[in-house]
């Protein structure tokens, strides 16, 4: 069905996006329309005049600079939804969410996951396990491990932050403890077998020694350590019913806060570059360790979907994550501007 010609709205629009250096189409214009990402055409102007609203444009402007030729612009998109923080933008903010949180199982053909103590559900979610790691690659080193390498090579020792412990999140272990985790939670493996997982990983052993006695103390006074932690109870179903229940207000100021705090992280790796000592700050900073190295850096495409999805997911399950990455945005703003690089240092506009 052909297009109908485009109104003299569009067209305005289109005229304003060019003044400040955009290109857009009239086709474009009605795809973000339906995405939610514009609103109706009657609401682009102020009331009572022809004049269109500069929040629309600065909108249309936005969306015109992040656009390429035959991709969408990815999780950016799931950003307006959040700023927007309407009831539809949350509908379509939290299953753009969903959609990478689900796509282990839908990849491994999951559709369900078996509950119960019977032995045919434990044999059943086992199954489920070797399923989600068929065709999984670890890697030798992660993105902490790959920096402390070539810093290494020239005789530099990287500092660690208080929550460093796990030398290699893509580690072989990790992977599959994900995957018994996701699959049935921490019951199905048990302490010891989280311990175990941990050894394999490389942890130091004075470290799991700490975690037995802590665990064996809680025992002694009828406390289970792990079943606060969702993913450690649950599994992903768990996850999952936490991202559909969460409250649209909640969803929507998470992932403004996780692509805030991932913003603040680009600046500081960017500036890195030209300033060695903000990484070498960077990697002493508690949410290193904490949250960078897991799910902090957001890049473009489906691996960037999956980080900034869990991130927030971290924010709706963990009370005190909100408040950490507000620090931590605080902090980089502070050592950006203590940090100021030479001109030779600064790189081309």
């Amino acid at each position: 069905m052909a297009r109908t010609k485009p109104s003299a709205a569009e067209l305005a629009l289109v005229a304003e996006v060019e003044k400040q250096g955009g290109t857009v189409t009239p086709t474009q214009l009605e795809r973000w329309r339906q995405q939610g990402w514009l609103p109706r055409t009657r609401e682009w102007f102020t009331s009572g005049s022809s004049t269109l609203r500069p929040g629309v444009v600065l909108r249309a402007a936005q969306l015109a600079s992040m656009s390429r030729a035959g991709r969408g612009i990815g999780w950016a998109g799931w950003v307006f939804w959040a700023v927007d923080d309407t009831e539809d933008s949350a509908a379509r903010l939290r299953a753009a969410l969903l959609k990478p949180l689900r796509r282990p199982f839908t990849r491994a053909g999951i559709e369900q996951v078996p509950g119960g103590d019977s032995d045919a559900a434990f044999q059943a979610r086992q199954e489920a396990v070797v399923r989600l790691l068929r065709g999984r690659r670890s890697s030798r080193r992660d993105l902490d491990g790959t920096l402390r390498a070539a810093a290494a090579d020239l005789q530099i020792d990287l500092p660690r932050s208080p929550a460093h412990s796990i030398p290699n999140l893509r580690h072989r272990a990790m992977l599959e403890l994900g995957a018994q985790l996701g699959v049935g939670g921490v019951a199905d493996i048990g302490f010891e077998g989280l311990m175990e997982a941990l050894e394999r990983m490389g942890v130091d052993q004075a470290e799991i020694e700490g975690c037995r006695e802590t665990h064996r103390r809680a025992q002694l006074a009828g406390v289970d350590l792990l079943a606060g932690d969702l993913f450690f109870r649950e599994g992903l179903p768990g996850v999952l019913r936490a991202v559909e229940t969460a409250d649209d207000r909640l969803l929507c100021a998470a992932v403004r806060a996780c692509t805030a705090a991932s913003s603040m992280l680009w600046k500081v790796l960017k500036r890195a570059m030209y300033e060695p000592e903000l990484l070498l700050w960077l990697m002493s900073h508690e949410m290193w360790d904490k949250w960078v190295r897991e799910c902090g850096f957001v890049p473009n495409g489906v691996a960037g979907e999956a980080a900034l999805a869990l991130s927030t997911v971290h924010y709706l399950i963990d009370p005190d994550r909100a408040e950490d990455l507000d620090r931590f945005v605080q902090d980089v703003h502070a050592m950006l501007l203590t940090v100021r690089p030479s001109r030779a240092q600064r790189p081309s506009p």
